[in-house]
């Protein structure tokens, strides 16, 4: 069996002696043997690991790679979904003594309210020790760290949710007037952090990161592309009917993330992004070369015209993948979370790749495609940005 890596090492020493701990351990640096040996390190008698559903053979195979291990593995959807399930394992956790629960990839514990977190919560009151993995070291939208260290301890905050938000962000509030309901809607959002070395003296005790540190190089470059004169026109009508509608503004939640899925659907198969990308695939070796599409329909569409190309899907492909056989991505659509984009660039800039790592980003000639990458590059959330911005300014920068 392969020796440890000095940060699997330090992360079994840190988390060894508390019964929850939070491995924050960038992709190849070796989470999964982490959490495996700290959980052989106790007396559970029961193990219950939860994971994307895509990536369940992945995980099974990687803890076989390890000696193996006697446990439950779950798609971490299918908690939220099926009460059957939730009930199954809910029951298999109370009738233990010492259940272990994991819950890989544990940015999906967000929303406080959502039925997954919730299950969850209530799965963590019947276990006995509990981890939590991840690939992206912590996250900047503080939020999600609530209902994370609740799942692993509420002694580690030791606050409500209310509580919680009130020591640690700053808000401001947006008012929606709609004159054709005769009504005023207020939405409040994140305007920013504070308290955060008081927030970090909480956690630290229970948490352990670790960055990936190769001797190859990453290399990103943007290439831009133009819209037709028909993509242009449907994109101004697109921006016309949601922007103009102050009742779906004030009704929708995620109304914003909603706009940048109809506009950048608008031009996902614009013919400009084809002629560059046959050009590009023409100068590469693209037996190596991974293509990452948002919407269906865009990633059928490449599967035929880029026949000896591997094609990916942003929501399906970004976690639990071992791809280092490539080292070259295709930014085809844009994504806004700059976690899910960091997840898929670990896809293949991971231990066991020998290549520099290439990343190519197609960027349309509209002002939405612009300010997801400033978003990315500033690691900021794209909801957080358009929060303060009236329908004139949102109509003007998109």
């Amino acid at each position: 069996m392969q020796t440890f890596l000095d940060s699997q090492i330090k992360a079994i020493d840190k988390l060894n002696s508390v019964k929850c701990g939070a491995l924050f351990m960038e992709a190849g640096t070796g989470k999964t043997r982490s959490a495996l040996e700290l959980i052989k390190n106790t007396d559970t008698d029961y193990v219950l690991w939860f994971t994307p559903f895509q990536t369940k053979e992945n995980l099974q195979a990687e803890i076989n790679k390890w000696g193996g291990l006697d446990c439950d593995i779950v798609g971490i959807e299918s908690i939220q979904n099926s009460d059957r399930i939730f009930l199954e394992y809910l029951q298999k956790c109370e009738q233990s003594e010492k259940a272990f629960i994991i819950v890989d990839e544990s940015l999906k514990i967000k929303n406080a309210d959502a039925n997954r977190t919730q299950r969850l919560l209530q799965l963590a009151e019947n276990s006995a020790y509990r981890i939590i993995l991840n690939g992206t070291p912590l996250s900047r939208n503080l939020l999600d760290l609530w209902s994370q260290m609740e799942f692993l301890s509420p002694k580690i905050l030791k606050m409500g949710l209310a509580e919680f938000k009130n020591t640690f962000c700053e808000y401001i509030k947006v008012t929606y007037h709609s004159q054709g309901f005769g009504r005023s809607y207020s939405k409040e959002f994140i305007k920013k952090y504070h308290n955060i070395d008081y927030l970090y003296s909480l956690i630290e005790p229970f948490i352990f990161e670790s960055k990936l540190s190769l001797s190859i190089g990453q290399q990103h470059i943007d290439i831009d592309y133009m819209l037709t004169d028909e993509e242009h026109e449907r994109h101004d009508k697109l921006k016309e009917k949601y922007l103009d509608n102050e009742y779906l503004l004030a009704r929708n939640n995620n109304i914003f993330l909603e706009i940048t899925q109809k506009i950048q659907h608008n031009y996902s198969l614009s013919p400009s992004k084809f002629e560059i990308v046959d050009k590009l695939l023409s100068e590469i070796d693209k037996s190596k070369v991974l293509i990452y599409a948002k919407y269906i329909d865009t990633q059928e569409a490449l599967a035929k015209h880029y026949k000896d190309v591997r094609i990916m899907s942003l929501q399906k492909h970004s976690y639990g993948l071992n791809l280092q056989d490539y080292n070259a991505i295709v930014f085809w659509d844009k994504t806004w979370d700059y976690a899910q984009r960091e997840q898929i660039e670990r896809r293949i800039f991971r231990t066991g790749q020998i290549s520099d790592c290439v990343y190519y980003d197609l960027t349309g000639n509209v002002g939405l495609e612009s300010m997801i990458n400033q978003n990315i590059e500033r690691k900021r959330n794209l909801l957080d940005v358009f929060a303060g911005m009236s329908v004139e300014q949102l109509k003007k920068e998109l």
